[in-house]
């Protein structure tokens, strides 16, 4: 079933959304959280969970031409708040890893109301960034950054030495730091 067939089931409220949502992602959306929990059964629970926010949030969004992104992001959000609740005192050596690596680059972001317009203008900036790049970039950063993928992993998926790709994100990162000074950010 595509993707606006199952849309108009959410916004039917009919539960078959759920059923056919589950078929085609299900597998996806288990393996994206488990890339992140590193646990299975966390995994599932933050796949069903995704269902659910998915029922609650659809309407009033209407993810039709995007909705494997949609609950992909609410996934990947799911899953780092399992992390975040489990390792609330020792974080994980993932997290560890990936914040230091685009700490270097990226600004930190608070919470206040004037601070989340700014990490909306942060986001468009590295969406901007990112398109500018080739699709190979692309693919190796957002599966660093987004999938929380390792350097083998990614190496393994696209055919690269592990050195190329931390080459690649190494490169893309200074990058991604020089064009956020440029366009104002405080790195």
């Amino acid at each position: 079933m595509d993707d606006s067939k199952i849309v108009d089931l959410y916004f039917s409220r009919n539960e078959k959304a759920i059923a056919e949502t589950q078929r085609k992602y299900g597998s996806k959306l288990r393996a994206a959280a488990n890339r992140i929990v590193n646990d299975m059964q966390s995994a599932e629970e933050c796949e069903n969970d995704t269902y659910m926010r998915a029922w609650k949030l659809i309407p009033p969004n209407e993810p039709r031409t995007y909705l494997f992104s949609f609950l992909g992001k609410i996934t990947r959000h799911l899953a780092i708040d399992i992390c975040r609740k489990r390792n609330s005192e020792k974080r994980s050596a993932i997290f560890c890893e990936l914040t230091e690596e685009i700490s270097e680059c990226i600004p930190s972001e608070g919470m206040a109301a004037e601070e989340k317009i700014e990490s909306s203008e942060l986001a468009e900036a590295i969406n901007a960034f990112l398109e500018s790049r080739s699709s190979e970039q692309q693919n190796v950063f957002v599966r660093r950054y987004w999938f929380f993928d390792t350097v083998p992993q990614i190496g393994r998926r696209y055919g690269f030495s592990q050195s190329k790709v931390k080459m690649m994100l190494s490169r893309m990162r200074t990058e991604l730091r020089g064009y956020l000074e440029r366009k104002g950010f405080t790195v």
